[in-house]
């Protein structure tokens, strides 16, 4: 039997929403079970029930109270955010600087830029520590900050770059027309316009710093200056054969609710910034 036209056309988006449906499941799926976990407690921890039936908020209140994760999640956003904020600044005045003026050189700064993005953490570990260990900054905040800023920078200078390449260059002569100096016309003019650009690059920094824990292990060796992914991997039983599953599930949910916030309320410039740039003019 010879499909219409129309069933051929039912038949692809059944399958293309059967398949987000079932990627959907597979990203979703750990989250709901830590958030199950998370409201269980002592011999409900081992059960194997995918529907919620207890709901004990002891976990969240110890986790975040006793245990410290809640002056860490204080420490994670005060670091996320100072990282961010230099990033952006300083990424896109760099980004005019090699995207607008022309000068010897300019190609093999990018390709430096490029590959200093690759570099893996650990293989800068030990020099950042003797780093952080010259400059003052072991076991405090400033360390992190230096080491985030330092990794995210090339990240958000090569995005950036790339986006105000696209950017036609009768606005910029606009601007010069109008008397605007370099400074008015990096704030007012491309600012505004690279606004979804600047959203994900910053979003994606921002996920970045507060997820690090190899730096913020090393650098950090105080309760009060740890951030969130050391809290919790710091967590501790009643023993030293206990793991407290129901803490460390509640302070992940915890800690992933922000996250999930910021990507809802900018998902509609997220989307934009990550095609911007793609074509030019």
């Amino acid at each position: 039997m010879k499909l219409t036209r129309q069933q051929r056309e039912l038949g692809k988006k059944f399958w293309i929403y059967l398949t987000a449906l079932v990627v959907s499941v597979i990203c979703v799926f750990p989250f709901y079970n830590a958030v199950l976990t998370s409201l269980r407690t002592g011999q409900e921890l081992f059960l194997t029930n995918y529907l919620p039936t207890t709901f004990h908020w002891e976990n969240y209140v110890s986790a975040l109270g006793e245990n410290g994760v809640g002056r860490s999640l204080l420490n994670s956003f005060l670091v996320a955010s100072i990282t961010v904020g230099i990033c952006l600044l300083v990424s896109i005045t760099a980004a005019f600087a090699l995207a607008r003026v022309r000068f010897r050189g300019r190609k093999y700064i990018l390709f430096t830029i490029l590959c200093v993005s690759m570099f893996p953490q650990v293989a800068v570990l030990s020099g950042m520590f003797e780093l952080v260990r010259f400059m003052g900054l072991y076991d405090s905040i400033g360390s992190l900050i230096l080491s985030y800023t330092t990794f995210s920078l090339p990240f958000t200078v090569w995005v950036l770059t790339t986006f105000m390449r696209s950017l036609p260059v009768e606005l910029e002569e606009a601007a010069i027309v109008d008397g605007a100096n370099l400074w008015v016309i990096i704030t007012k003019v491309f600012a505004p316009i690279m606004g979804p650009s600047l959203v994900t690059t910053g979003l994606l920094a921002f996920i970045g710093a507060w997820n690090e824990f190899m730096f913020a292990l090393t650098f950090i060796i105080s309760n009060e200056n740890r951030t969130v992914p050391v809290a919790i991997g710091m967590l501790q039983g009643a023993s030293q054969y206990e793991l407290p599953w129901g803490h460390i599930m509640a302070a992940s949910v915890v800690v992933t609710i922000p996250i999930i916030a910021l990507v809802l309320i900018f998902q509609k410039r997220i989307v934009s910034g990550l095609t911007a740039g793609a074509v030019k003019g």
